[in-house]
């Protein structure tokens, strides 16, 4: 889910060793297994570790036989951690429709005379997860070219496609200003994230900041100053706070000398706040004349818009949830499956309740299943190596399956697994979902053998460090027997 996973990457390579000590096992001929027993090399891994091999849970299926390959503890509700992701989107493809598209529409409430719009420009979301700044730049384009060059009224925003309750970033770690924390909301724009950059001054004997996109809103107090040394240590030394409303930033600490430029990825302000301080930057870079404020509103039932721009189609959006573990753009399907579903305003528990009426009505059975917002960043999500093999194994029948084996990532290449799973055996032969919490480590998806059977793959592991290197270690030796059958 995003806050464990680079830790995981570390640590798993002080253990690769070990694994090529450990993994002999896989070397030799095996046998298809016994289904209730757990292959050797995965338990070697558990024993070293001293990780009991109760706190795992594994189902393996050959797609196109339906031949159970392994299952061991399958009917354990666990935590799936990001691969509960693998659910949202697939309820998505099947009900939305895989060129089903999210549309943003921009009214001018007010008389148009030689460029100048004499009233508000207003503009309403409707849950568009991938509004980020270029696309808001392509969005205001079209205002433009609508005859609109300059704005005497004020800005005003309509997030009411959502009904999102009282969002705390804080509350699942303590981490508010993380972009994997970030809440939905109907109007989000560029996940309501801002990048900033770090370069040593050597003339100066300072750090320089800058921030992108530049929001005029958002400020800055640089803190920092240079110490002599190499380019590292957590975070390079730089200490981040910010205060209660979230609109000022204070930047303290030694960057080192020794680094040419960093980056950090963090949250800024409210929804509507960084929405009106990225639109001025954008409308105002691109030649536009706007000196005003901006407001909360409802869209007049009986306006028209005079842009509706629409978003990349939901195959699209859903690889970029599940290459790169996206939250907040699986929360926003969640939310648009109420909202289509429904009716508006999409909420979580109407989401949530288009997917159970959608598992009823394929009929498989999930009784342990724990959805809680979709996007797996939940320690409450629940569900079983058997039920996520069972939904693995329909979507195979689909008739989008690429789409939706398309959008996980590829061992050894890109997303989550651009560096797991990346030895001669693995790379490239499984389309996978990771997940990563504190003491949970997760795969789901699909692989290919060396023989060329195809199986789907499940492997939750809840127990106490687990995400801390050993799932990962037992991940790598199933993975490498299952290539082996």
């Amino acid at each position: 889910c995003g806050n464990n996973n680079s830790t995981s990457r570390r640590l798993s390579m002080k253990y690769r060793p070990v694994l090529g000590l450990l993994l002999f096992g896989s070397l030799i001929s095996i046998a298809v297994a016994e289904q209730s027993e757990l292959p050797q090399p995965v338990r070697h891994i558990l024993d070293i570790r001293k990780v009991p091999h109760d706190s795992l849970s594994i189902y393996v299926q050959d797609v196109d036989s339906g031949e159970v390959v392994l299952s061991w503890k399958d009917d354990v509700p666990r935590n799936p951690a990001s691969t509960m992701k693998l659910l949202t989107t697939l309820v998505g493809l099947d009900t939305l429709g895989p060129n089903y598209r999210w549309t943003t529409d921009i009214f001018a409430l007010g008389e148009l005379e030689d460029g100048r719009l004499a009233g508000d420009l207003l503009i309403r979301g409707h849950g568009d997860p991938f509004l980020v700044t270029e696309r808001v730049w392509q969005m205001l384009r079209l205002v433009r070219q609508a005859g609109i060059h300059a704005i005497d009224g004020n800005l005003l925003l309509d997030d009411s496609y959502f009904e999102v309750p009282e969002y705390d970033p804080s509350e699942f770690d303590r981490q508010p200003l993380r972009a994997y924390n970030v809440g939905p909301n109907a109007l989000l724009m560029n996940f309501k994230v801002v990048r900033y950059w770090f370069e040593p001054d050597h003339d100066r004997d300072a750090v320089r900041v800058w921030v992108d996109p530049p929001l005029e809103n958002l400020r800055v107090e640089n803190r920092l100053a240079l110490r002599r040394g190499y380019c590292g240590g957590y975070q390079r030394g730089i200490t981040i706070t910010a205060n209660e409303a979230i609109d000022k930033m204070i930047f303290s600490g030694r960057f080192p000398t020794g680094c040419k430029s960093y980056a950090m990825d963090r949250t800024a302000l409210s929804h509507n706040e960084f929405a009106y301080g990225l639109f001025t930057s954008v409308w105002r870079e691109s030649g536009g004349e706007f000196k005003g404020g901006w407001m909360n509103a409802k869209a007049p039932e009986d306006a028209e818009p005079i842009v509706s721009f629409r978003s990349l189609p939901l195959a699209e959006i859903i690889s970029r949830v599940n290459k790169n573990s996206n939250n907040v753009m699986a929360r926003h399907i969640l939310y648009t499956l109420s909202a289509e579903v429904l009716g508006a305003p999409g909420t979580e528990s109407g989401g949530r309740k288009v997917v159970e009426n959608w598992l009823a009505d394929t009929g498989i059975e999930f009784p342990t299943l724990r959805l809680d917002n979709g996007a797996g960043l939940s320690r409450e999500a629940r569900v079983s190596a058997r039920e996520f093999g069972a939904l693995l194994e329909l979507a195979w029948q689909k008739p989008y399956m690429p789409e939706y084996l398309a959008s996980m990532a590829v061992s050894g290449l890109d997303g989550t697994l651009r560096r797991r799973f990346d030895d001669e055996q693995l790379t490239g032969q499984a389309h996978l979902k990771t997940g990563s919490l504190d003491h949970v480590s997760a795969i789901a998806g699909y692989l290919q053998a060396e023989s060329g059977r195809r199986f789907s793959v499940v492997m939750l592991h809840n127990h106490d460090d687990v995400h801390r290197g050993p799932g990962e270690e037992a991940q790598i030796a199933l993975l490498r027997w299952l290539y082996e059958q």
